[in-house]
């Protein structure tokens, strides 16, 4: 849509440039042939011309909107304003009727606020007195004067409708943009709880490991240290990408963020045993390749929070089972473990609760399913269903 509109606007701005000149031109030639004094259409066509070919980027910061859309209006109708009170007809010619309704796009299109409509009005004022200037009279009985204003009519209706169709365009998709850069705001706020809530209940965890350690030998200790010099590390490294990302949320936000996929979680497995711990991961190899980066990523998400929340509420768990498998259409995540849901962190470590709210919102969202509870036996379950948006393979059984 974008490049489209980016094409459009080119070739509008390429028209303009060969055809207001040409036309402007063309009405100087016609009234030094017909005999019509210069000065006036000259002036007049001067400023309209500079204002609306003048490049943005070199338009000086008193030369706004407004001024650029208002001044070549009021000087057309000061000249026509002058013919009329000196009984003598004025030229005007398809240049400055083109320039006119250009002014008016540019007014209704880009002016800011209420100056839209007061700079849309003097130019359609100015595009009306056009043919007072040449019939020398302003009472609507002179038929051919009646319908020159009904063309300027449907001209100017149908250049302001255009422009305010586009500016309201302009206007809803800035109102899109920004819902857009809230929700990733949002989503990067959600993604720097995760992470660094997983990091840190590590680095917690291990610090306990340490303090029940002090007389251990040394070379016992330093594995513990170095986990908890690594989880800080990483805790300060993801709140640096995304508190990078959160500056400025643009679409190369979604390239810096914070990122998990089904290769992610190997990793968080590999490093998540403590001591007296075993965290396995089963990938089964019938896992199709390339599933959607969201279906990853929600993957992520599922094993991380659960992982966490085993740190958390069941640190005494010894065996941690951590499945990836397809089924059917749909990838399942499940992620076991045998604690009883002991826990020596403090009460502020344990978390509001709303970990496992929002990834069912992050799954459900996706049209997956979430649960948690209890195994039989000792333990806790969570299980997610996501689908692949991938057929299943031929022959194979659910």
């Amino acid at each position: 849509m974008s490049s489209v509109t980016g094409r459009a606007r080119g070739c509008a701005r390429g028209l303009a440039h060969g055809t207001v000149p040409a036309a402007a031109a063309l009405d100087l030639v016609f009234a030094g042939t017909g005999g019509q004094p210069l000065w006036g259409a000259a002036a007049v066509l001067a400023v309209g011309v500079a204002a609306v070919l003048w490049p943005a980027r070199s338009r000086p910061a008193w030369l706004t909107e407004q001024v650029r859309t208002a001044v070549p209006a009021l000087l057309s109708l000061l000249y026509s304003g002058v013919m009329l009170v000196l009984g003598e007809p004025g030229w005007f010619g398809p240049g400055e009727v083109l320039v006119l309704l250009c002014l008016l796009f540019l007014a209704v299109r880009q002016a800011p606020g209420r100056w839209a409509v007061v700079c849309a009005v003097l130019d359609g004022l100015a595009l009306f007195a056009l043919p007072v200037r040449y019939f020398r009279t302003i009472s609507l009985r002179d038929d051919d004067l009646l319908a020159a204003l009904v063309i300027g009519l449907l001209l100017v209706g149908l250049v302001a409708g255009l422009a305010g169709y586009l500016r309201s365009l302009d206007y809803r998709r800035v109102v899109a943009v920004g819902e857009t850069r809230r929700a990733e705001r949002l989503a990067i706020a959600a993604d720097l709880h995760d992470f660094v809530a997983h990091h840190v209940t590590g680095i917690l965890v291990q610090t306990q490991v340490a303090r029940m350690m002090a007389d251990a030998p040394q070379h016992e200790l330093d594995g513990v240290l170095a986990g908890i010099e690594r989880a800080a590390t990483e805790a300060l490294a993801s709140m640096r990408r995304t508190v990078g990302v959160l500056r400025d949320v643009g679409p190369e936000a979604v390239e810096r963020r914070p990122v998990g996929d089904l290769d992610g979680i190997r990793e968080l497995v590999d490093r998540f045993p403590g001591p007296g711990q075993r965290a396995i991961l089963h990938h089964d190899p019938e896992l199709p390749a390339g599933l959607p980066h969201e279906i990853q990523a929600a993957a992520y998400r599922v094993v991380q929070e659960s992982l966490t929340n085993i740190r958390r509420h069941a640190a005494d768990a010894t065996d941690i089972l951590v499945t990836l498998f397809p089924d059917a259409d749909r990838l399942v995540v499940i992620v076991q473990d045998d604690g009883h849901g002991t826990s020596h962190l403090p009460t502020e470590a344990h978390g509001g609760g709303f970990g496992l709210v929002g990834l069912k919102e992050r799954v459900t969202a996706l049209d997956g399913e979430l649960s948690a509870g209890p195994r039989e036996g000792a333990g806790w379950e969570v299980r997610a269903t996501l689908p692949t948006g991938l057929r299943p393979r031929a022959g194979r059984k659910n």
